[in-house]
């Protein structure tokens, strides 16, 4: 099984350390009690990278395949951490047809990442997600709770530099 390295090296603390031994501790002789130590984990970490996996396997008593399908079957886990600044680009119907595309292709060439990626000083995070909500000021992306609106993508730039 092959995976895939994140640009941010994993670096936990050993206060996250103890909280995911205790989180571990707690449901290990509970059978099928995988689903909530890997939520607990994110909680932890804000994401299960494959060292946090390892772990989890290991003390769990479980392949590390087991855990790593179940981190990518359900859409609540992320493999990534996410930047202080995490970027979300609607791509649902009504901003997709007027431009999401262009605004997406903007920021990738801004921040230098893919959706799903983090900047390497760990700064931005970017992905695409189906709707925001906001469709009457399609295109629309969120920095974090900041909505920004009927994007051409020529703002992007001007819209980083806040951050």
């Amino acid at each position: 099984m092959a995976f895939k390295k994140c640009a941010v090296p994993f670096a936990g603390t050993a206060e996250q350390e103890r909280a995911l031994f205790a989180v571990i501790n707690e449901h290990k002789s509970i059978s099928g009690a995988l689903m909530p130590v890997l939520q607990g984990a994110q909680e932890i970490y804000g994401y299960l990278p494959i060292e946090v996996q390892t772990v989890i396997a290991e003390e769990m008593g479980v392949p590390l395949e087991k855990v790593y399908g179940i981190a990518t079957f359900y859409s609540q886990f992320s493999l990534n951490p996410k930047g202080k600044y995490k970027i979300s680009v609607c791509m649902g119907t009504a901003c997709y047809v007027r431009g999401a595309g262009e605004v997406l292709k903007k920021l990738q060439e801004n921040l230098g990442i893919e959706p799903g990626g983090i900047t390497p000083d760990g700064k931005f995070s970017l992905e695409d997600c189906r709707c925001i909500g906001a469709c009457g000021l399609a295109p629309v992306i969120m920095i974090n709770d900041d909505v920004y609106g009927r994007l051409t993508g020529k703002e992007i730039g001007d819209i980083l530099a806040k951050y």
